[in-house]
């Protein structure tokens, strides 16, 4: 059976737990060390056990935490030749933590296989990951990313599971305090999801077969949880799905206060 947890999903910070058996692996380390293992703790699960940590990229509400949890755990660190290169320049990385290029072919995590997709980012490079379990099934991790390309569209379809960015609502972000020029960026293709192209990618998710979505990586200035869910249910019912029967949508928090999903 596989475990879920979006452990922090925000702005401030990101990280998940994804788990299978006796494995376990992290992707993002956004939070301090103390509030993974904290995290990781309530959930029941020793962070000592982890089998790796996947990065998606070098921003630091992805990183903040990754030396000092990395080093003390000694978990290998995996990412793309891209991100692992501004992770050395940011000096993240050091003699004392493992890390190594994680392969678009897949690398073997104890039981987990972990795929990375290439998504569109204002980071080195950024990526999403497909992880697949021994009993088959396949959890997807996909935020932090402008548009739904073709590649994210065709690696996306199929997962059972999915976290994915619904990030700001268009308005919200239009009429919103930020500047002109951050606007544009978190609009732009190198930016983030907003609510609607979130629903759109989640009509074509269920129309593939995954049945669980988590909205993750919520602004917590331009969006509400309310609304994110709103507009991904309303596309979704209108696609003819319905909820609880076809699918289960749930919104992750900033930091997760529930119990981990299982498959």
């Amino acid at each position: 059976m596989a475990k879920f947890c979006p452990l922090f999903s925000s702005s401030k910070g990101n990280c998940t737990y994804i788990g299978s058996g006796e494995s376990g692996i992290l992707i993002d380390v956004g939070r301090s060390a103390k509030q993974i293992n904290e995290a990781l703790f309530n959930i029941g699960v020793d962070p000592d056990s982890l089998d790796a940590i996947f990065i998606t990229h070098e921003h630091s509400d992805h990183i903040n935490g990754l030396r000092v949890f990395a080093s003390k755990h000694n978990i290998k660190v995996y990412a793309t030749e891209g991100t692992l290169t501004a992770l050395e320049e940011k000096q993240v990385l050091n003699d004392k933590i493992k890390y190594d290029t994680v392969s678009f072919s897949g690398t073997q995590a104890g039981s987990l296989l972990v795929t990375p997709f290439r998504t569109s980012h204002d980071a080195r490079e950024s990526c999403g990951y497909l992880v697949d379990t021994p009993d088959g099934r396949r959890i997807t991790v996909c935020t932090d990313l402008g548009y739904v390309s073709d590649e994210v569209a065709n690696s996306v379809c199929g997962s059972d599971l999915i976290l994915l960015e619904s990030n700001h609502d268009i308005r919200m972000l239009e009429n919103g305090p930020y500047t002109y020029e951050l606007k544009q960026r978190i609009k732009g293709k190198r930016g983030h999801l907003s609510n609607e192209s979130c629903s759109e990618l989640a009509v074509k998710l269920i129309e593939s077969g995954t049945t669980r979505l988590v909205l993750g990586h919520l602004s917590q200035e331009n969006n509400f949880p309310e609304l994110a869910y709103q507009t991904t249910f309303s596309a979704l019912s209108t696609a003819g799905a319905e909820a609880d029967s076809d699918y289960i949508l749930k919104v992750a928090k900033p930091a997760w206060e529930g119990k981990a999903i299982m498959l």
